[in-house]
């Protein structure tokens, strides 16, 4: 007996599915080990074979996870009692916030649904979320903290970790930066009418009097310096006592040079000689040198905080797709709208008419279209009917829709998509290793042509010489700030990775964006890479005293224990003629050749050449009529009985309508298209002259793509493989840059840098143009930091003086150094706005 139920235990909304009968037994069926749903052993659903038993599964991506990694599926502890469950015959289950639990006895299940949170631990989200919080900085993600803090390194504000939840509020470094900005500003506005106020014709100090003038910039500018730049000076502080010589470094000893040589000069002006004193015999100050800086400083920052809070746009406009709450059906046939966060696996969801579709599930009843756009880029409606997946967050247009739900909170592909994204904008490209090497040396080379500066005009230069000498050192450690030159790599690879995220191409890391610019052969499979992945019988060719329903009957009996979409296309076949479909015994499938079990107590194996080979069975007779079977592109297996042939079953895989566009687009992009498939060469090769693919590798095993990947890397080539099944993840970990369909199996997605949310080659497309302008605007920024750097420090240190007579004042100096921050921001900002064309020239 089965039933759902809804309890209130403990405050808590509990979903119970209660099984008081034996797997097998009256009830007729077993449960799923990886996600513990009930699987009918007759409803033609995948399985598996493991220690002599057969498990069965609800889906092929619950089998190709138990396949990977069985043992973590075959037992589950009781969380009340710590004894070990088997997960396929649990008889007591119940599902608490989207999770399993299997319990060895009714009264271990019955303490549980009575207060759940005494076994698993009271788990409010947002307090265990900010109790577990880490803070990386933005610059450097090898940085990890506990608490919130400063970068040891750059001295930059460290940032909470992991995905945003919405309710973080205004960044506090940016609120707290923008309060000390205003201060700053309104003090130094009228320290610049002090000492510029001539230039505009207002002369402040012939009124009050030099000296009064003097004193009113000291108390004008101590706020500013002994306030509001107190940020800066501790981080400069940290730059010393680590070790790491930043911006801060630079910014604190120009900043506090000025301050304190124009406090002196105010309270002690008889302690200097005559070579620094200027015009009047008055000692110069720079009071508002040093309080201008801090304000021009302050501008820079709050700019670049504002802008990479826009970089995480991308990950706002996701989270917002999914609807707060969901339109739940009760077991009387009501209807009512519960918060999302209550939605359970397996529950009965209505989506209307203008709603987003809150989780992912399968569509029960009617029928509509569905925009999928801002996740998959595609901007043509989704039909959807009775059968179909549809994806939490996308968004239901004409039609009403009841739909199963299948994965909640953290499973749906929604959320992957977020966890995904933040984390590639957090992780570093390596073209920023450079850019950090850059920086350690530059600092201190930074300060020494400072001091240099300071020397050369003290001894060389006019009178007052000294106080040629200050402005110059200042103006030298101000202008050279490296801000620009440490955000060039970071605010591009974050704007792109959003973007990336918004046509549906998932970056893991930065390095496979960085990568996969540089590729230039790319590795494609066929089946569900450039074919639909939902192939169709076409030919059933029976032998010797087989008709051909019996030959059907054998191969979809066999078939119906895999889960290849071949196998589905014979099992399909079977069922529309009519041939009826049993179940077969030792089922097993052999990597790469086929698949072999009993039928009947008929000892059936349905497979390739190589598949036939192992058994010893000749192949000779239908040789022929294979080869004319694969040269109209059609998958021709052999079926034997009992250790003979017994004749053929041929299935065709229509090409996907985007992929000869796609791969049009990417060949004209500078790669070499190489197809790698288990099917044999001719039906391969038919497939390729379609499509203009350069080359053809047919009859790979798993293993042996993984060992094209490194012959073709041996030659110097940098690869980059493209597929979507359990036998494509070993190929897609060794490749420089792995792409896997985001239809596609579990273990290809997480073996993968790139993960198309769509699953067709024009994502390879819009990631490739996505790539090339990431790294051409990273180069861009790079070149902004350096031409600015070494145009900038000499002119500060006064190369310009002998042919203009001028100095760079420090005030000027920070300003360019905050254009040159803010230059950078606003280049990496415009690939936010990238048109991401595919292969048939429509625009994401």
């Amino acid at each position: 007996m089965q039933h759902s139920d809804n309890d209130q235990a403990g405050g808590e909304s509990l979903s119970v599915e209660h099984r008081h009968t034996a797997p097998g037994a009256e009830a007729g069926v077993t449960r799923d080990p990886v996600c513990g749903m009930t699987v009918d052993p007759d409803a033609g659903k995948p399985t598996a074979v493991y220690g002599g038993h057969t498990y069965h599964f609800c889906s092929a991506s619950c089998r190709g996870k138990f396949v990977m990694d069985s043992e973590a599926f075959l037992q589950a502890a009781d969380p009340v009692c710590g004894m070990n469950v088997d997960r396929a015959t649990a008889r007591h289950f119940t599902r608490h916030e989207g999770q399993g639990f299997y319990f060895c006895s009714p009264g271990c299940q019955r303490k549980f649904e009575g207060n759940p949170n005494s076994f698993i631990g009271a788990r409010p989200a947002i307090e265990a979320m900010a109790a577990g919080t880490q803070y990386t900085c933005p610059m450097h993600p090898e940085i990890i903290r506990d608490e919130p803090g400063s970068c040891p390194i750059c001295g930059m504000a460290l940032e909470p970790m992991g995905v945003p939840t919405g309710e973080e509020g205004p960044n506090p470094e940016l609120a707290d930066f923008t309060r000390r900005l205003w201060v700053s500003a309104v003090l130094s506005l009228p320290l610049l009418v002090l000492t510029m106020g001539p230039m505009i014709g207002v002369s402040p100090r012939e009124w009050v009097g030099e000296r009064v003038a003097v004193w009113i910039e000291l108390v004008l500018a101590t706020p500013v310096v002994l306030w509001a730049a107190i940020p800066f000076f501790h981080r400069g502080y940290q730059s010393f006592v680590n070790r790491s010589p930043n911006m801060w470094t630079l910014i604190s000893i120009g900043v506090g040079a000025a301050y304190a040589y124009s406090v002196v000069a105010t309270m002690f002006p008889g302690l200097f000689p005559h070579q620094f004193r200027g015009h009047g015999g008055a000692v110069p100050v720079y009071f508002e040198a040093a309080a201008v800086i801090v304000a021009l400083v302050f501008l820079g920052q709050v700019l670049e905080l504002r802008a990479r809070e826009r970089t995480g746009s991308a990950i706002r406009a996701l989270l917002d797709l999914a609807p707060k709450t969901a339109r739940r059906l009760k077991e009387d046939g009501s209807e009512a709208d519960v918060p999302l966060e209550e939605v359970q696996s397996g529950d009965r969801l209505r989506v209307r008419p203008g709603d987003s579709v809150p989780v992912d599930g399968t569509v029960l009843e009617g029928r509509s279209s569905v925009d999928e756009s801002m996740l998959t880029g595609e901007p043509v409606p989704v039909e959807k009917t009775e059968g179909d997946v549809l994806t939490g967050g996308t968004l239901n247009k004409n039609g009403s829709l009841v739909m199963r739900a299948e994965k909640v909170g953290k499973d749906t592909m929604l959320s992957q998509i977020v966890e995904m994204v933040a984390k590639a904008q957090r992780s570093r490209a390596p073209i920023q290793g450079m850019v950090d090497r850059v920086s350690f040396y530059f600092v201190p080379a930074v300060v020494l042509v400072a001091v240099v500066a300071f020397i050369a005009w003290a001894l060389f230069g006019p009178e007052p010489s000294m106080v040629f000498a200050i402005v110059s050192a200042v103006s030298v450690l101000i202008i050279a700030c490296p801000c620009a030159l440490g955000l060039a790599t970071p605010m591009s690879i974050m704007t792109a990775t959003g973007r990336g995220a918004q046509a549906g191409v998932l970056i893991k890391d930065a390095e496979a964006l960085e990568r996969f610019a540089k590729v230039d052969t790319l590795i494609v499979d066929k089946t569900g890479t450039l074919t639909e992945g939902k192939p169709k019988l076409t030919d059933v060719v029976a032998l010797n005293e087989f008709e051909e329903d019996d030959l059907l009957a054998l191969a979809a009996s066999l078939e119906k224990g895999s889960e290849h979409p071949l196998a589905e296309a014979i099992v399909d076949g079977a069922r529309e003629r009519g041939v009826s479909v049993s179940t077969a015994a030792n089922f097993e499938a052999v990597t790469g050749k086929g698949v072999r079990g009993r039928v009947s107590d008929r000892a059936i194996a349905l497979g390739n050449h190589a598949m036939m080979d192992d058994l010893g069975i000749a192949v000779e007779e239908v040789k022929a009529r294979a080869d004319e079977l694969r040269s109209e592109g059609k998958t021709a297996m052999f079926v034997a009985a009992d250790g003979k042939l017994a004749g053929i079953v041929a299935v065709s895989d229509p090409i996907k309508a985007t992929t000869a566009g796609a791969i049009r687009a990417l060949r004209e992009s500078g790669l070499k298209i190489i197809m790698a498939t288990g099917d044999n060469a001719r039906t391969a090769g038919a497939v390729a002259a379609k499509l203009g693919i350069d080359e053809v590798r047919a009859d790979m095993l798993p293993e042996g793509k993984k060992a094209l990947i490194d012959e073709l890397r041996a030659k110097g080539a940098s690869v980059a493989m493209a597929g979507d099944g359990v036998n494509d993840a070993p190929a897609l970990a060794a490749a420089d840059v792995g792409i896997a369909m985001g239809t596609g199996a579990d273990v290809a997605v997480e073996s993968a840098g790139i993960t198309l949310v769509k699953g067709d080659l024009n994502g390879i497309v819009r990631a490739r143009t996505l790539a090339q302008a990431t790294i051409r605007n990273i180069k861009q920024n790079l070149f902004f930091a350096f031409v600015y750097n070494a145009l900038g420090v000499p002119v500060a240190a006064g190369v310009l003086y002998p042919v203009f007579g001028t100095l760079l004042s420090p005030m000027l100096a920070a300003a360019a150094m905050s254009l040159s921050s803010v230059s950078v921001i606003a280049n990496a900002l415009r690939l936010r706005g990238l048109s991401l064309r595919d292969g048939n020239r429509g625009t994401s």
